[in-house]
Order: C-alpha cells, then sequence, then structure tokens
C-alpha cells in the first residue's frame, strides 16, 4: 500500500528512481479516511520529500492556490463529491488529481463532469482514479478496515438483537468493498474459507461474488495485465480464511502481557500513534494554587524504530530490561563524549594530553559525526522509557500481572492458587472493568458455568460492590446459551506462564524501572484457536473445528462448491479402488451429471479390463 501511496502522490506515475530530482510541488487533500489510510506509512519528511507542501482535509477552510498541482485522496461519498464541485467552481488550484479511496459510481462521476464542465475546468481535472485502497495498514503483515465509524462495522453492531436485514447487508457491503479493495492491492485472487452460520460466511459469499465479477471481464479485471504487477505476491494464490469473531470469546477479554498488546490495552494507542498525559511536574501544587497544566504528549510506534520492531511482542518485564539497558549504553557512549572533549580542553596544561591529541582528534570526529545517530536513539530510548514507565504504572496500579497469570491458568485449565471471589472483592486490583473481564473469562471458558440458584449470585453481588455494570455478563449468558458452547467451550490449549526469578538488571536500585511487587512472568508458546483454525486449513488437517468450513474460489467459472478431480494410480492402480471414488463422488464434490459419470465408469472400466489382462500375464 505504501508503494501505491507513492505512486498516486507522484501523479500515478512510479516514483522518480533520481533522488537528486526536484519533485514536482504540489498541495494533498484528503477526508478523515484518507488521512487515517496515510499517516501510519507516511511520515511529514516523507511527504515533504515527494513535493507535498501542504496536507490539508477537504472540509477546512482552504485559500485558493491557483498554481500548484492539487492530489485529491477521498472517499466518493456525496458529501465530498459536492466539496470537490464547490473547488472546481471556486478555481482554487491550477490542476485536479481525484484519487477514490474506493470505486467511484457512475452517477457520482457524471456529478463532477457537470461541474467542471460549469465551472470551464474540465482540462483542469488531469486524472480521475479509483485507488482501492479502501483499509488501513498498521504493520507489514497487518490491516484493520478502517478507523472513522468503525462502531458501524463493530462487533456490536454486527450482533445487536435489534439488527434488521437491511442494516446487515450495509455491513456486508462496507467490510466486502474494503476486503476487495485489499485483494486488488495485493494483485491476487484468494482461495476462500469461512466457517457455515454466521456473519462471516456472509462476507464470505458476497466478496466471492465480487471477486467472481470482476475476473469476468477480460479486459477491465483489476486482475490482469498491468494490475497485477501491484500484487507483490501475484505468482500464488493467497489461502483466505474468514473467521467469526464468535468463534473465541476470551482472547478479546484477556489481560495479555507483550509489549505492544499491553499499550492499546492500557494506553491511548490509535494508528499506531500513543497519546498521553503528563504532569508539568512531579510536585504536588502548593494549597490554593491552580492545580498544574496537563502536557499532552504524542510518541509514533513506526517500522523505522529497530528497538520498537524487535520488542513490540516481548513479555513487558524484558521490555523494561531491554529499555534499561539501551539507556546505559547511550549514557556510556555519552560519557565518552564529555570524556574526550575534556582531555581536547587539556592544551597546555598537560604534557600528556598533548602527547594524545592527534589520537583523540580522530576520536572526537568520529564521535561528533555520529552525534545525528546518538540523538536519534536519545529520542527513541527516551519514548520508550516515558511509555514503558506509563504501562508499568497502570500494571503495578491494577496488578495486571496477577490478572493476567490467573487469566492464563484459567484458559489453560491450570490449577488456581486463588479464590476468583478473592480478585472480585480486592478493593486493590484493579479497576471494575478489570473484575468483569476477569469473570467473563472464567465463564466462558469454564466447563461448567456456575449455578444459577447458588455460585452465580454470590459472584453478581461480589461484582456489585466492586462497581461492575452487569450487563456483559448478561449478553455472554445469552451467548453461551445460543452457541452451546458450554458443552463444547474453546481449547485454549496448555500454555500457562512461567513465573521467573529476580530481574537481572531491572531491579538494580539505579534502574530506570523499579519493578519491585511485579512477576516476571515468561509466556509458553501456544496456538490460540484462530491461529489453530489456520494450521488446520493450511495443512489440510482433519479436525471438527474445521472440516466443515466452506471452500469459495472465486477464479472457477461456476459459483459451485463441486469440483473435478482427476485420481492417477502410479504402478496400478485396481476396481476396489475406483469403485470406493465413484462412491465418494455419489456424496462429495466430484459427481457432476450422470452422462460424464457413465462416460468415465466406461472408459475406466475399459481400461480396467485392460489392466487386469496384462497384470495377469505379468
Amino acid at each position: 500500500i505504501q508503494v501505491a501511496l507513492k505512486r498516486m502522490l507522484n501523479f500515478n506515475a512510479p516514483p522518480l528512481k533520481n533522488a537528486a530530482a526536484e519533485p514536482v510541488w504540489k498541495v494533498l487533500i484528503y477526508d478523515r479516511f484518507g488521512q487515517d489510510i496515510i499517516s501510519p506509512l507516511l511520515s511529514v519528511k516523507e511527504l515533504r520529500d515527494m513535493g507535498i507542501t501542504l496536507h490539508l482535509l477537504l472540509h477546512s477552510d482552504r485559500d485558493p492556490i491557483p498554481d500548484v498541482p492539487a492530489v485529491y485522496f477521498v472517499m466518493p461519498t456525496e458529501e465530498n463529491i459536492d466539496r470537490i464541485c464547490q473547488d472546481l467552481r471556486n478555481q482554487l488550484y491550477e490542476s485536479y488529481y481525484l484519487n477514490f479511496i474506493s470505486a467511484i459510481s457512475r452517477s457520482k462521476l457524471e456529478d463532477i463532469a457537470s461541474a467542471a464542465l460549469a465551472a470551464n475546468a474540465v482540462t483542469q481535472v488531469t486524472k480521475v482514479y479509483d485507488q482501492y485502497l479502501n483499509f488501513i495498514t498498521l504493520e507489514d503483515d497487518m490491516f484493520t478496515l478502517c478507523h472513522q465509524n468503525k462502531e458501524l462495522i463493530s462487533y456490536h453492531a454486527i450482533n445487536r438483537a435489534d439488527i434488521q436485514d437491511t442494516e446487515m447487508e450495509a455491513i456486508m457491503d462496507t467490510v466486502v468493498d474494503s476486503l476487495f479493495c485489499f485483494f486488488v492491492t495485493l494483485g491476487a485472487v484468494p482461495i476462500i474459507r469461512c466457517p457455515r452460520g454466521n456473519a462471516a460466511e456472509m462476507v464470505a459469499v458476497k466478496l466471492d461474488k465480487k471477486l467472481r465479477e470482476n475476473l469476468r471481464d477480460a479486459r477491465n479485471s483489476l486482475f490482469t495485465g498491468d494490475n497485477m504487477a501491484a500484487g507483490q505476491f501475484s505468482f500464488q494464490r493467497p489461502l483466505f480464511v474468514l473467521v467469526d469473531r464468535n468463534v473465541d470469546m476470551a482472547t478479546p477479554l484477556h489481560h495479555t502481557w507483550t509489549y505492544q498488546a499491553l499499550i492499546h490495552d492500557v494506553l491511548d494507542l490509535q494508528l499506531n500513534r500513543v497519546v498521553m498525559e503528563e504532569g508539568a511536574g512531579a510536585d504536588p501544587s502548593p494549597t490554593g494554587a491552580r492545580p498544574k497544566k496537563k502536557i499532552r504528549k504524542t510518541y509514533d510506534l513506526t517500522a523505522a524504530d529497530k528497538f520498537w520492531q524487535k520488542h513490540k511482542g516481548s513479555p513487558f518485564p524484558e521490555v523494561a530490561e531491554s529499555v534499561q539497558e539501551e539507556l546505559d549504553s547511550y549514557r556510556a557512549q555519552e560519557d565518552e563524549v564529555k570524556h574526550l572533549k575534556s582531555i581536547m580542553g587539556l592544551e597546555g596544561e598537560d604534557d600528556g594530553a598533548i602527547s594524545m591529541l592527534s589520537d583523540n582528534t580522530a576520536k572526537l570526529t568520529s564521535a561528533v559525526s555520529s552525534l545525528p545517530e546518538l540523538l536519534e536513539k536519545k529520542r527513541l530510548i527516551d519514548l520508550h522509557t516515558n511509555v514503558a514507565t506509563a504501562v508499568l504504572d497502570h500494571i503495578k496500579s491494577r496488578k495486571l500481572d496477577v490478572y493476567f497469570e490467573y487469566e492464563e491458568k484459567l484458559m489453560s485449565k491450570s490449577t488456581l492458587d486463588k479464590s476468583l471471589l478473592d480478585i472480585i472483592s480486592d478493593p486493590d486490583a484493579g479497576t471494575p472493568e478489570d473484575k468483569m473481564r476477569l469473570f467473563l473469562i472464567y465463564y466462558i471458558t469454564a466447563q461448567q458455568a456456575p449455578s444459577e440458584v447458588s455460585d452465580l449470585e454470590q459472584y453478581k453481588t461480589a461484582l456489585l460492590d466492586a462497581g461492575c455494570d452487569l450487563s456483559p455478563l448478561n449478553y455472554i449468558k445469552q451467548w453461551k446459551a445460543f452457541t452451546k458452547m458450554a458443552a463444547t467451550p474453546a481449547n485454549y490449549g496448555n500454555s500457562g506462564v512461567k513465573p521467573m526469578g529476580l530481574f537481572s538488571r531491572v531491579m538494580n536500585s539505579g534502574s530506570q524501572f523499579v519493578m519491585e511487587g511485579v512477576k516476571n512472568l515468561v509466556l509458553k508458546q501456544h496456538n490460540l484457536p484462530v491461529t489453530r483454525i489456520l494450521d488446520n486449513l493450511m495443512e489440510m488437517k482433519s479436525n471438527p473445528e474445521t472440516d466443515d468450513y466452506r471452500y469459495f474460489d472465486p477464479k472457477m467459472l461456476r459459483g459451485s462448491e463441486r469440483y473435478h478431480a482427476i485420481v492417477f494410480v502410479v504402478g496400478g492402480g485396481n476396481y476396489i479402488e475406483y469403485q470406493n471414488l465413484v462412491d465418494y463422488a455419489k456424496v462429495g464434490p466430484l459427481l457432476r451429471s450422470h452422462r460424464a459419470d457413465a462416460e468415465l465408469t466406461q472408459k475406466l472400466t475399459q481400461r480396467g479390463h485392460r489392466a487386469d489382462t496384462e497384470l495377469t500375464q505379468t
């Protein structure tokens, strides 16, 4: 997607290979959707390097810049089209390169054409493109559908009891449009697998249809010719596994222990950007004085940050230790520069210093030349020190290590060393939401749910006393009854956690992170339900979880789930195997028509007799 964006910003031509060449200066106009797609991928500096002097929201007050081209990157909504038409009438820019995040309809395209004609600006509308970029890439190997209006396609929106058929259709169409854009950008037609009887199946059916319709028109298909060049993996067909959230409700509620997931859980992480509030000072304000103003700090967690790339999936204690090591390493380098400077400043006073002058000049020159790199290292250390400290504050104040360990034991059916009621009743252990999350995991994963009469009422009373809202429990009770999960709870594997000994460095008194009272828990590798489903499908394992999954191949001419198959046995087949295949075909996907079966039987019988004769002679 980053390559596609850079191409778009270069007027839909390949970016210049000559880095020294001066870019064409231009303005970028985007809506909130476009802003969310671009911001995790391209920094302000990168935009400037590509000639973007200004980047402005479509619906903001914009002054005319009549001698500069404008690149638009917006959703083709009615409101956005009206504003583009208004820009044309107001003659805001020299030329217009209109890029739509999703495909624009013919009627809306005609509206733009009419406005351009009325404004005498037809020649100024230089290019109009459907970019098919309606998804957000957060990592090289992770994407999400949308950030703006994300609640419209959320779990809650899809599973509302009062949802209308038309609303569900609209949600499914929104999801499918984004997934279609993803595969167009990837440049590959997937093979789709999904479970039956839920929202995932609805998405699969609609996506298969949309892909099939596009492939039908060979001349205009987005998966042929030049369009395939965008696909990094166009030479292979990806398996696209669609899973419904209801397959595993415990994992989203689970308190986590890895750096990236913890930041997302306890801090405000949106589109790879953390926003934190920090006090202006550590000292409390004097009595009667105005409270000190909170300072909002923003940190970008990007692919260029090597520490982040290495440690985002690490357990938090390991991250804290690594930050401390990075800080010590930086201080050692800083001290070396200071030492060299002090030696250089002793000229004329110390013979020893003079004799070492030429040596140290070279060292100091080297140190100064690496100063920008050193400053960038310091910036990243400060970033992770501040973020990790904020995470540590949450862990300590809410006892998140205790929650994580207890939930891991619940999910892996391990022996519990503490009563669930004790944690819920402990006023110092977490927020009401933490307590509710813990109890819901217990309720979901329990082989046998607590009885309504005695046990559940006791838990309810404790949760209410802790300030919890019981509506999530009421929903999960209905969900569990509906999905019959009580009989077959999801298997989370034998994971558990392993407590380690004292921290080697982080427990030192000189450490930035005082981890006293926090458990040093190490994760054991295990597959969660979604990973296990993927493994079954990729490795073609027979498993009750996936044996009933539907199979879609949009490249097939017909939308059927039946396939032709040819079986050949090197070394000679036999009639017993043949009959077994015929029996299988009667109930499986190989049976096509009575005539085809008759022809196949006749041919195989003739060849079979011949093979039998030859075998007898041999």
